[in-house]
C-alpha cells in the first residue's frame, strides 16, 4: 500500500503523495449536559434542537469501494432476531442498532459512461459527474450541506478523513480527484481529505508541545506536481493549480484559527482527549491507520468539535493490498473485485467486504459504549456505512448498499429492514434518504439533489 504506479508515468508513486489537512475552524458553541429528555424511540420524525438540553446529533458516513459480494449482503427480519448475511456478520451484535436498506440508487450514476468515476463522486450528492476535462464537477456533498448550515456551532465544521491519498492522475480520460473525494465542499471543489492520524489529533485539540509534522505537504510533492503539470493540457494545468491553491487555503485557515482558537460558551462533556497524539508518520498497517480514524471520529464527537464527518476506507480503483487478512492476496480492485466469480476469489473478496464491516461495527461499538444523556453518544449519532456499487464486479449502481446505524437522538426506529427494490425509480433515490437524514439533524430542505421529498417508511 505504501507505494502504487502512477499509470501515466509508469513510475511508483508514494502514498505520500497527494494530501493535506481538512477543514478549516470556526469558534464552537459546545453543549453541556444537564438532565436532557432523550425522545421515545418510536421512529417518529422528530427534527431535533439544538438549545443545550439535550445533546446534539452528529452525522458520520464510513465509506468503502468497489461494492459487495452480492450473494452474501443481505438481511431479513427485526431486531435480535434479524438475519443477516455473511458480508454484515460483524455486525451481529448491532443488529438491534441497525436499519439496512436495499435498493437505493443514484440515478446519475446509473446514466453515466464511466463505470467508476461517473458513479463515485456523486454518492452523496446524485449529481451528474462532468466528463468535460474543462472543468471538475460532481455537486455539493450532503454532509457538506450540513457543515455549511450547522458547521459553525463546533470548533472543525465537519472532518473528511481518508486512508489513501488524493490521486491526481487520468483514468479513463477522467480525472482521480473523482475517484479520491465524496465530500464535495462545492461543485466544483472536493473538500480536502486528510489521511495523516496526527494532523486530525492537532486539528481536534491542538499541539501543546508545539510540534509540526513539516512544511507544507505540497512542498514535498512539487517535483511530481511539475511532472504532472507537463503531461496535461492548458486547462488542466489550471484545474490542477486551482486545487492546489485551494489545499493551501485550507492550511492557511487551519493556521490562522490556531492562533485564535478559543472555545466559548457551554462546554463539552470530555473537554481533554482521552488518546495520546498518534505519531507523525502515516501508519503503514492499514488495519491500524482505519482504527487510529475512527478512533479519532469517536474523539471528535465526544469533544464536541465536529459534528460531521466522512471517512473514505479506500479510493475508488483501490489497489490497496488485502494482504494482513488470513488467506487473502491480490489488490482490492482488479484482483478480488473483479474476481470473475471464481470461488476462491469471491471468498477473499468477501473477506474485505467483512472488514471493512468490521471497521464500521468498531465505531459503532465505541459510540455505544460512550455514555451521554440519558443514553449514549450511539443513540445521539446517526451513522450511514455504504459503497457507490452493489454487485462490484459488474459495476452494477442501479441499487447501492447501505446500512445505517444509531437513534439520531431518538427520531431513527433501528432494528428494521427496508427494502425499495420493488417501488417506483422516483421513491427509491438516495438523495430522499440523505433529504430525511439531514432534517433529523435540524436541516429541512424541501429539495436536494434529484429528490424532492423524503425517504418513505424511515
Amino acid at each position: 500500500m505504501t507505494d502504487r504506479t502512477d499509470r501515466a508515468g509508469d513510475r511508483p508513486m508514494s502514498r505520500r503523495g497527494f494530501l493535506r489537512s481538512s477543514g478549516g475552524l470556526a469558534l464552537t458553541l459546545p453543549w453541556l449536559e444537564s438532565l436532557p429528555v432523550r425522545a421515545e424511540d418510536t421512529g417518529k420524525r422528530v427534527v431535533p434542537t439544538d438549545d443545550g438540553s439535550s445533546p446534539p446529533v452528529r452525522f458520520a458516513c464510513v465509506y468503502f469501494s468497489n461494492g459487495v459480494e452480492p450473494e452474501h449482503w443481505w438481511a431479513r427480519g427485526s431486531g435480535s432476531g434479524m438475519e443477516i448475511g455473511p458480508g454484515l456478520e460483524p455486525m451481529r451484535p448491532f443488529r438491534e442498532d441497525l436499519v439496512f436498506l436495499r435498493g437505493l440508487f443514484n440515478e446519475q450514476a446509473v446514466r453515466h459512461a464511466s463505470a467508476h468515476l461517473g458513479r463515485m463522486p456523486n454518492l452523496l450528492s446524485g449529481a451528474w459527474v462532468s466528463t468535460d476535462q474543462a472543468e471538475i464537477r460532481a455537486g455539493q456533498s450532503m454532509d457538506q450541506v450540513l457543515s455549511r448550515e450547522i458547521g459553525r456551532r463546533t470548533a472543525v465544521p465537519s472532518l473528511v478523513l481518508g486512508i489513501e491519498p488524493t490521486e491526481l492522475r487520468l483514468e479513463d480520460g477522467l480525472s482521480m480527484i473523482y475517484g479520491s473525494s465524496i465530500s464535495w465542499a462545492t461543485d466544483t471543489k472536493p473538500a480536502t481529505k486528510e489521511i495523516y492520524p496526527a494532523r486530525v489529533f492537532d486539528l481536534l485539540v491542538g499541539d501543546p508541545e508545539g510540534r509540526r509534522l513539516d512544511r507544507s505537504i505540497l512542498d514535498q510533492v512539487l517535483d511530481d506536481a511539475k511532472a504532472l503539470r507537463g503531461r496535461v493540457g492548458v486547462d488542466d494545468r489550471r484545474k490542477l493549480d486551482e486545487y492546489l491553491e485551494s489545499i493551501r487555503d485550507v492550511e492557511r485557515r487551519i493556521d490562522r484559527a490556531s492562533e485564535d482558537g478559543r472555545l466559548e460558551g457551554r462546554r463539552p462533556t470530555l473537554e481533554a482527549p482521552n488518546i495520546p497524539r498518534p505519531g507523525d508518520q502515516l501508519p503503514q498497517e492499514v488495519p491500524d491507520h482505519m482504527r487510529m480514524m475512527m478512533d479519532l471520529l469517536v474523539l471528535a464527537f465526544q469533544m464536541d468539535k465536529t459534528r460531521i464527518a466522512t471517512c473514505m476506507l479506500n479510493n475508488d480503483l483501490s489497489q490497496m493490498n488485502f494482504g494482513f487478512l488470513d488467506g487473502v492476496r491480490g489488490s482490492l480492485h482488479l484482483d478480488l473485485t473483479h474476481n470473475g466469480r471464481e470461488p476462491e476469489l469471491e471468498a477473499m473478496y468477501l473477506k474485505t467486504n467483512q472488514f471493512h464491516v468490521g471497521q464500521f461495527a468498531y465505531l459503532v461499538d465505541r459510540l455505544k459504549g460512550i455514555p451521554e444523556g440519558e443514553g449514549t453518544l450511539l443513540d445521539h449519532s446517526l451513522l450511514m456505512c455504504c459503497s457507490n456499487l452493489f454487485d462490484g464486479d459488474r459495476h452494477q449502481a442501479d441499487e447501492m448498499p447501505i446500512l445505517l446505524a444509531g437513534r439520531a437522538g431518538g427520531t431513527l426506529r433501528t432494528g428494521r429492514v427496508l427494502d425499495y427494490l420493488d417501488r417506483p425509480d422516483d421513491d427509491r433515490r438516495a438523495c430522499r434518504l440523505y433529504l430525511s437524514l439531514m432534517e433529523r439533524i435540524g436541516v429541512s430542505l424541501a429539495r436536494f439533489g434529484d429528490a424532492d421529498g423524503p425517504l418513505a417508511d424511515l
